[in-house]
């Protein structure tokens, strides 16, 4: 497993669990550098002095904040340690809540959590106690220069730990999703049938970024001079007139068709380009960085 992110402990009343927490995801998304379109160099970027314009070195920067225009006040890091308060050591629960009550909005980033060395057996205890009851617990960490609120959750194999956002930083949207009619029992009875043909299990490892997929069928056939054939638009979507119709209408498309994961997996697969025999027209496609 990758480095811990954070060491320290959980304060569980008067137990103490030595833990470890580790980052639970990896975000990837298709990265291009910026090039120099004449000689193919790659674009770099200088931290400059706003004051002399001089490139400033690593080892001069320093972190300041802007009290009022233009002037700042220079904190370094061991002033950071003093004013870290003790969650930066210690993670302790504050309450226990509803697994039902916890707003998913709120969830930010995702981490493992683990015991170690002499906190097995505690972790343990509370790994089942929070499987068992149903229950999330709620702590307060510091780590990467701020104090998160924490929702530690019992996961298949042991404790997953999500940051939390606060409420002053959730965005509050005046009559979000308001509306003012009347769903009568019958279009109601047919949604339902529709959520029932679109049932399935969650099968994560079925779901994939067919953006991505598509960028590297495009830079394949740059390379061997090609061209791909584009994945066909959708059309514009007419306004619903008639919703029961329309309902009905959703519901006959859905016998005969395949459910469970294979229809996400050809849903899917109908996004993907696919890369055309005939060569590329116009466009050439690599271009030699000349020499220096």
């Amino acid at each position: 497993m990758a480095r811990a992110i954070w060491k320290g402990a959980i304060s569980f009343g008067l137990v103490t669990i030595p833990i470890r927490v580790h980052t639970a995801v990896e975000e990837k998304s298709f990265k291009f550098n910026q090039l120099h379109s004449k000689d193919q160099g790659r674009i770099k970027y200088k931290r400059t002095c706003a004051v002399d314009g001089e490139e400033v070195p690593f080892d001069e920067i320093v972190k300041g904040y802007e009290y009022e225009k233009d002037h700042y006040v220079e904190i370094d890091d061991e002033d950071i340690k003093k004013v870290a308060p003790k969650t930066a050591k210690v993670m302790e629960i504050l309450e226990f809540v509803s697994a039902e009550q916890v707003d998913p909005i709120y969830l930010e980033s995702s981490y493992y959590v683990s015991p170690d060395e002499g906190g097995e057996k505690p972790y343990a205890l509370l790994f089942q106690a929070l499987r068992e009851s149903k229950y999330y617990a709620l702590a307060k960490v510091a780590m990467h220069n701020r104090e998160h609120i924490i929702v530690l959750r019992p996961g298949a194999k042991g404790i997953l730990s999500h940051t939390m956002y606060y409420q002053d930083e959730i965005r509050q949207v005046e009559n979000f999703g308001k509306t003012d009619v009347d769903i009568k029992e019958s279009e109601l009875k047919v949604a339902h049938q529709l959520v029932q043909a679109l049932a399935a299990e969650w099968e994560p490892k079925k779901y994939y970024d067919t953006f991505e997929a598509n960028v590297k069928e495009l830079i394949k056939a740059h390379l061997e001079g090609k061209h791909v054939v584009g994945v066909e638009k959708p059309k514009k979507a007419a306004p619903v007139v008639d919703l029961m119709d329309a309902l009905k209408q959703s519901l006959a498309q859905m016998e005969g068709k395949k459910k469970g994961p294979q229809r996400a997996i050809d849903y899917q697969r109908e996004n993907q380009v696919r890369i055309s025999d005939e060569p590329q027209p116009s466009k050439k496609a690599v271009r030699k960085r000349k020499s220096a």
